[in-house]
């Protein structure tokens, strides 16, 4: 790692500073392909597997939280953990208008594809299909390019947030068709050609998955595509079946095709709109964002887009790979959540069939991959884009009052019991405690508590992925017994790290009762919030099965992925008590002891960074008398399981989960408890930060240091005075100032080490 060498900073040279940065490009520094082959990683090797040593990031054109995300494609379906593309495939057969949930392995939902091909025409994917070369094609936030050298084409585009526009140059003179395809897995879709119009329209119904797998979302992926060439030359196909119809739906592998012929250096420029609402609406879309033919208008506005959205967090370093792997994963973080609602503010009611509705203010988001992103990739908005973490707060509402519950883990705009938790509820209750936007928190307490106090009076209700799972037992038990198989749930089992998910997500819901003055749900919810307690075993110092009768599971294996544990093992989950970790330390027996299980899991290298639950774990050093061991940790991490090539994730992204612990933990601090509003400090990767908030203030966050090897911090000052407590608050940073770090080659072991300078948790 290379730090700029200096003992002092002067007013002179950070004045030269924000001039030469508000200039600088920083969308080169964007790195789409990252994550697109197989990590290598250490942890990713030795606790992951082929499929989640995938980050599952894809090389999308898109902007900032977009409808629709634009890749060119390797992969050809919509099947779960297959995305669109692949660093490592051969061929390419095409640009998908894609809802791929970034860096997930689930599924790309209501897409469609376009392939450009020359001389004869072929309708077969494995037909049409080309040798990619990755040294032809050029990849970018706002635009991908590829030279297709098969059919002596070159391609390009770029997008808005519905809509892309695309262009299709000959390199040689020859006989040019764009085939038009519904991704539809389910023998469904439908296509239609309209000459007159010189349009080309279609949908592509979304399936659910997890809970209601195969059914119906009650919705569809609408298209609507215009020409700047007319055609006589078209007609419709399924599979290698061709006919000179204009309109097609229902078959296997369907399809449009148009024909051109084009000169050498010839151009066929393509623009589409996408809705899930209606067809109409695609029109709207695409009339509202790309009323005309100017690719390059709508390349420079992208570009100057991301620049902004970039320039919300300036850097100084000399490390220029460190500068790609950030803006690469700030890129990576506003993947998701995604857009819905179409420029009138209208969208497909939630958990619905095929009913729209429409907003009075604001955006509509979905595809919330909440057991990732209520850790860091959410919380980091509330920061950077309160109004973002405003409309996400408000359209969780807008579900669960439009579906009559919270939705755990709502995706494709459906109600799923993917994962585990409910934090659902630690979103919108950040959100509120932070102060952010104007939320109806009447309503959404109701449903809030709703989720933490009631099981569905019916089972085809609760079966659909409404309500906690399992939440019977845990009311009865105070932890979930394993007799309980949690049956009606994707992931099946997992008691114990149920129990100590629906803890954390029960004091963030007090929080809220607290602030509201709801005294009685208060206390009540406080004091389930220490639930983590009983499935802690204190005679192994580790979190454990536990039956019905109170006996633990035998024989104990910590360090083995048990059915009990989601996506991990007991010594992994014990550290997960975001909340309250002075009572996780207390039951273990002292600071001492906690610093020792640390130790204990660093050491045999079973911290696994490639997976959410232990994200929070590095940081926890800080409630111990040896903080230096966070700052010695999250170093490693950052220099160990991120990098800037394809294969420089180390784990699935999760929607920028993964993206956004490398932002916090590289600018010096990391919400180890999201719903307190504290940020754990550590020490910083780069020289300077300056965060640009929507209020137009700035925190600048400063590292001191004399040579390249100091990474352990000193001494801290906020706003010029000494600052003793090893966190600092939200309300710190978004009123702006100054954070000077002052870092050194050797730990001091006193900065931070007494408990009056750490975290408070539930218990003190």
């Amino acid at each position: 790692m290379i730090f700029l060498k200096r003992t002092s900073i002067t007013v002179l040279f950070f004045s030269f500073f924000y001039l030469q940065c508000d200039a600088q490009d920083l969308i080169k520094y964007v790195q789409p392909m990252a994550g697109t082959a197989s990590a290598t990683t250490a942890s990713a090797k030795k606790h992951g597997s082929v499929e989640a040593n995938y980050a599952n990031t894809i090389p999308a054109v898109t902007l900032p939280f977009a409808m629709t995300q634009w890749t060119p494609q390797t992969q050809g379906t919509e099947t779960k953990c297959v995305a669109p593309y692949y660093y490592k495939d051969s061929f390419f057969n095409g640009f998908r208008a894609s809802h791929w949930l970034s860096g997930s392995c689930t599924q790309d939902y209501g897409s469609f594809t376009i392939m450009p091909i020359s001389g004869k025409l072929k309708t077969l994917v494995k037909d049409y299909q080309t040798k990619i070369s990755h040294d032809k094609e050029s990849s970018s936030p706002s635009e991908y390019q590829i030279i297709i050298d098969n059919y002596g084409l070159q391609a390009s585009m770029t997008s808005t947030l519905r809509a892309s526009i695309m262009r299709f140059k000959a390199l040689k003179a020859d006989s040019v068709y764009l085939l038009i395809t519904p991704n539809s897995d389910y023998k469904e879709g439908y296509v239609k050609i309209d000459q007159l119009k010189g349009e080309v329209v279609g949908y592509n119904p979304v399936h659910r998955i997890y809970q209601g797998w195969g059914k119906k979302a009650g919705f569809s992926g609408y298209f609507v595509i215009q020409i700047n060439k007319n055609t006589k030359n078209s007609g419709v196909y399924s599979g290698s079946d061709i006919s000179k119809a204009n309109l097609i739906q229902n078959q296997e592998a369907i399809g449009a095709y148009l024909g051109f012929k084009l000169n050498k250096g010839e151009e066929i420029t393509l623009k589409v709109g996408t809705s899930f609402s209606s067809i109409e609406a695609a029109r709207a879309n695409l009339l509202k964002e790309i009323p005309d033919y100017n690719y390059q208008q709508v390349l420079t506005k992208s570009k100057n887009i991301w620049e902004q959205e970039l320039g919300k967090v300036k850097l100084v370093t000399k490390d220029e790979k460190r500068k790609e792997i950030f803006y690469t994963s700030l890129y990576h973080a506003m993947q998701q959540p995604r857009l819905y609602n179409d420029v009138n503010g209208t969208y497909p009611r939630f958990a619905s069939d095929y009913v729209n509705e429409k907003l009075k203010s604001g955006d509509y988001y979905d595809d919330f991959s909440l057991w990732d992103t209520y850790r860091a990739q959410l919380p980091l908005f509330e920061i950077l884009k309160p109004a973002v973490a405003e409309n996400v707060a408000n359209s969780l509402i807008i579900k669960g009052k439009e579906g009559g519950w919270l939705p755990i883990f709502p995706c494709w705009n459906s109600y799923t019991s993917e994962m585990i938790g409910d934090h659902c509820s630690s979103v919108i209750a950040t959100t509120y405690l932070k102060g952010i936007g104007n939320i109806n928190m009447d309503e959404a307490y109701k449903l809030m508590r709703q989720n933490a106090f009631d099981i569905p009076s019916s089972k085809a209700d609760y079966i659909e992925g409404k309500g906690r799972r399992a939440l019977d037992s845990y009311l009865k038990y105070g932890y979930i017994p394993v007799e309980d198989d949690v049956a009606d749930a994707f992931h099946k089992k997992e008691q114990v790290s149920r129990t100590l998910e629906y803890a954390y997500d029960d004091y963030a819901l007090a929080l809220v009762a607290k602030k509201m003055g709801k005294n009685g749900d208060y206390q009540l919810l406080l004091n389930r919030s220490l639930n983590y307690k009983n499935v802690f075993d204190p005679t192994v110092k580790m979190v454990r099965g536990k039956h019905e009768d109170g006996k633990w599971v035998t024989p104990f294996e910590r360090d083995k992925k048990e059915y009990y544990i989601t996506e991990g093992t007991p010594r992994q989950y014990t550290f997960y008590v975001p909340h309250d970790v002075p009572g996780l330390y207390g039951i273990m027996g002292g600071r001492k002891e906690l610093e020792t299980a640390l130790d204990s899991l660093f050491a045999k290298g079973e911290y696994w960074h490639g997976n959410e639950p232990g994200h929070q774990t590095p940081f926890m050093y800080n409630f111990t008398a040896s903080p230096w061991k966070t700052q010695l940790e999250v170093h490693k991490i950052l220099e160990g399981e991120y990098s800037n090539g394809p294969g420089g994730l180390g784990g699935n992204d999760d929607s920028g989960q993964m993206s956004a612990w490398y932002m916090f933990s590289s600018m010096g601090f990391y919400p180890l408890n999201p719903v307190s509003g504290e940020y754990i400090l550590c020490a910083p990767a780069f020289d300077q930060v300056s965060l640009n908030l929507p209020s137009g203030k700035r925190f600048e966050i400063v590292v001191h240091k004399k040579t390249d090897k100091a990474i352990y911090i000193n001494a801290v000052k906020l706003n010029g005075k000494p600052y003793n407590l090893n966190f600092i608050r939200y309300a710190d940073i978004i009123k702006g100032g100054k954070l000077e770090y002052y870092l050194e080659e050797t730990p001091n072991k006193n900065w931070g080490s007494t408990i009056q300078n750490q975290p408070n948790g539930v218990g003190r």
